[in-house]
């Protein structure tokens, strides 16, 4: 099983990199980008045999508690088998 988890920043948050790479798309052509906002992608290896609960558990626990600063930082993942 493997999860992937994406941290951004929360939309409450200013994204100083996120305005930087939207500058800089305009300035290359990119004129339609109404928004850039970055953030981190962990892919996570999980052994075999847990059940799709236990998977989600683990993942959300480890998102929560490792993976991002909850004061600035929210995630979202998914799981595949």
């Amino acid at each position: 099983m493997k999860a992937h988890v994406y941290v951004t920043l929360k939309a409450s948050v200013l994204d100083p990199q996120g305005q930087t790479i939207q500058n800089a798309l305009h300035k290359i052509g990119f004129a339609d980008v109404a928004g850039v906002r970055q953030g981190k992608y962990f892919a996570v290896s999980l052994v075999d045999g847990l059940t799709a609960e236990a998977a989600k558990t683990q993942v959300e626990r480890i998102a929560r508690e490792v993976l991002t600063n909850p004061v600035i930082e929210e995630f979202t993942y998914r799981i595949e088998e």
